[in-house]
């Protein structure tokens, strides 16, 4: 199945999971996965938050960002993946002064 996100109508959501700034993101959810495509301006974060029910794939489309897991601290650039494991906890920052685009993908596991 092809999913489009580029078509997708984008959401705002201001202070994600208590982040900083805001994060847009063109959206895909079924009762298997989340698929978003996502954009985080300069200064702008997702906050701290538990993968208690699932894992989440990152990838790093362009731009740089800053990943916290589990107290580990990685820095991720285009062509990057992060992966936080289901019961980890994770924060995306972007700490730049691009606009850092990514893929993430949540399966409902």
């Amino acid at each position: 199945m092809k999913i489009e996100l580029g078509t997708v109508e984008k959401t705002v959501i201001n202070q994600f999971k208590g982040g900083e700034g805001s994060i847009s993101a063109a959206m895909f959810v079924d009762e298997l996965n989340r698929i978003m495509l996502g954009e985080l301006p300069p200064g702008a974060s997702i906050g701290m938050h538990l993968h208690d029910q699932s894992s989440e794939i990152i990838f790093c489309i362009s731009g740089e960002g800053v990943v916290v897991c589990d107290g580990v601290t990685e820095r991720l650039a285009e062509g990057d993946c992060h992966y936080c494991k289901k019961g980890s906890s994770h924060t995306l920052k972007n700490e730049s002064d691009k606009l850092l685009r990514f893929y993430a993908v949540v399966p409902q596991q």
